[in-house]
């Protein structure tokens, strides 16, 4: 069992039509047909929403994510038309609030690695592969692979768990044209994120994206390389072999796991509320990676 321990009740705005709440996102519809995608606050861990949420994090994503797409226009269109806020719409919502073309969503987490970590270790220990993709003996936690690579999984409802496939299966399921134009725009897009985080001490560890299609064009959509989406690790502190320290939210994960949490991770019982100290971590974790990224001060 998993998903939202406590599921919110969205906010009903006048001219909008609410139509989905996600992990992270709630997503409306205005009357030209635009999409209304505003960012909370809230946090999800090992599959469930967490009752806790991290303050500013919602915008934090939402500027870092505007900042990316400047950096990489010149690579693929997105999928943004305005930040301006619907008229009614709460005062919270300033700096959280995308209005966005709405899209034909390709139904799969485009994701690429440059490291070896997360699932990708699990399946390379087992097979020395990671969705059928050989890759050289002797890696371990955190080395650089030889080359990028395209590890794609299928897209999961809240609550569970995205599978990682094969780029076979992702041809079969959406035709070997779109499957190659996902790769290519997939790892176009994280070599340009990669050397841009590197110049600024970050190593960009894996990624995942989200396209849709507007008309014939691929067009990149959703989040774009934060803290939620991606790993970043401090390039200085990099040491393969062991986990690495992370810009993410991998301390709200250690926390969850410990003895302090008292949760049981294989249990039917959802995850306890998140003390002040890793509520106040994990916020410092965000704003110092959109900061040494952005190259400005968050506050």
């Amino acid at each position: 069992m998993s998903g939202f321990v406590e599921k919110p009740e969205p906010i009903q705005v006048p001219g909008l039509v609410h139509l989905h709440t996600g992990k992270v996102r709630e997503l409306y519809q205005n009357e030209a047909g635009d999409l209304v995608m505003v960012a909370s606050d809230r946090i999800s861990a090992f599959d469930w929403v967490l009752p806790t949420e991290i303050p500013d994090k919602g915008r934090v994503l939402t500027q870092l994510s505007l900042w990316w797409f400047e950096q990489l226009v010149d690579l693929i269109p997105n999928h943004v038309l305005s930040t301006e806020l619907p008229a009614g719409a709460p005062a919270d919502w300033e700096g959280r609030t995308l209005v966005c073309k709405s899209l034909q969503m390709v139904p799969v987490e485009c994701v690429a690695r440059g490291y070896l970590t997360g699932s990708g270790l699990v399946e390379y220990n087992e097979s020395r592969t990671v969705c059928g993709l050989a890759l050289p003996e002797g890696l371990v936690d955190g080395s650089e692979l030889p080359a990028p690579i395209f590890t794609p999984a299928t897209k999961a409802a809240v609550g569970e768990h995205d599978e990682n496939v094969s780029y076979e299966e992702v041809a079969r399921q959406v035709g070997a044209d779109t499957a190659a134009r996902l790769r290519q725009a997939t790892l176009a897009v994280y070599s340009r994120g990669r050397d841009i985080a590197r110049e600024r001490g970050i190593i960009l560890a894996d990624t995942k994206f989200e396209f849709g299609f507007d008309g014939d064009a691929l067009v990149l959509a959703d989040e774009v390389l934060t803290a939620d989406s991606s790993r970043f690790w401090p390039a200085d502190e990099w040491q393969p072999g062991r986990a690495q320290p992370s810009y993410d939210k991998q301390y709200v994960r250690d926390w969850l796991t410990s003895a302090e949490s008292g949760w049981d991770r294989k249990s039917e019982q959802p995850p306890p509320a998140l003390p002040q100290q890793v509520v106040d971590a994990t916020r410092a974790k965000y704003v110092e990676a959109y900061e040494r990224l952005t190259g400005t001060s968050w506050s």
